[in-house]
């Protein structure tokens, strides 16, 4: 289950990220989305029907897309408009993909750019180009669908990257699969003008957050920029798959997922565990 408040102004678009995000807990898993219930908060006495309308139209409009059945829902009046699902999806038992199965040897391949929290963060604030609206709002819409099919029988473990951000998904990998993660953030992909955003001091409260909580856990080399590092904590909503891959496996999956237009970056490996969970290298 998962719902969010609005990262961009236009409706339809939100109620699709929307979808899209709630779906991706199921995708990480090597899962198959079957149905769905929305969650809905809306201020019914001063909001827009119109703009109602045009949410849920945005959110089941990728469901058809993912071949998801909408089975009904619940909505409370809200002064904060909230908007998600609750998704059920089926997996054999043997094929569930979890974030305890890295091993030694892996190498990590990330499946979407990263910066969503500082764009969002930019757009609040009025200073976002329109040119990295649309790139940011059709990465968020795109399901992990794709990825999650070219990573069955394949990936080791694997997570969808959202509110924790980069780091915090890998350590919780790092932490389950009791390996040390080492991330090459020069290989790291971002989003256009996500670094020069955070360099200009746009950051959300959740990536300060991130920061303070997982950050004893990072070990940073010198050489890392600043604004590197700050990004590499932001929040993503819809965010990509960090998959754990065999590194004789990697080139095969790559393919797989430029066959389906996904550009799959190998962006670290899976070490034995050290003395944290996470290292960073420049």
């Amino acid at each position: 289950m998962d719902f969010i408040t609005p990262v961009v102004d236009d409706p339809f678009d939100y109620g699709a990220i929307a979808a899209a995000n709630s779906l991706s807990d199921i995708y990480a898993m090597g899962a198959r989305p079957t149905v769905a219930l929305s969650i809905l908060g809306f201020p019914s006495e001063t909001g827009d029907l119109n703009v109602l309308r045009e949410i849920v139209r945005g959110g089941a409009a990728t469901l058809r897309q993912a071949d998801v059945q909408l089975l009904g829902g619940h909505s409370v009046r809200d002064p904060e408009i909230k908007f998600g699902y609750a998704v059920t999806g089926e997996v054999h038992p043997r094929r569930i993909v979890s974030i305890a199965g890295a091993r030694a040897g892996d190498l990590l391949v990330l499946t979407k750019p990263i910066g969503t929290g500082i764009l969002a963060t930019a757009l609040k604030r009025g200073v976002l180009a329109p040119d990295r609206l649309r790139s940011m709002t059709l990465q968020m819409k795109r399901l992990n669908r794709a990825a999650a099919e070219a990573m069955r029988g394949i990936a080791h473990a694997a997570t969808d990257v959202t509110g924790f951000g980069l780091l915090g998904h890998a350590r919780n990998m790092a932490r389950a699969s009791r390996t040390t993660l080492r991330v090459w953030s020069a290989a790291v992909p971002f989003l256009p003008g996500a670094l020069e955003l955070v360099a200009e001091g746009i950051a959300s409260a959740g990536l300060s957050s991130n920061r303070d909580g997982i950050g004893p856990e990072v070990l940073f080399q010198e050489g890392v920029p600043h604004p590197v590092r700050e990004a590499l904590f932001d929040p993503q909503t819809s965010g990509g798959l960090l998959m754990s891959i065999p590194a004789s496996r990697v080139n095969a999956l790559v393919k797989k997922l430029a066959l389906a237009r996904i550009r799959g970056t190998v962006i670290g490996e899976v070490r034995p565990r050290g003395r944290r969970p996470l290292e960073v290298q420049a």
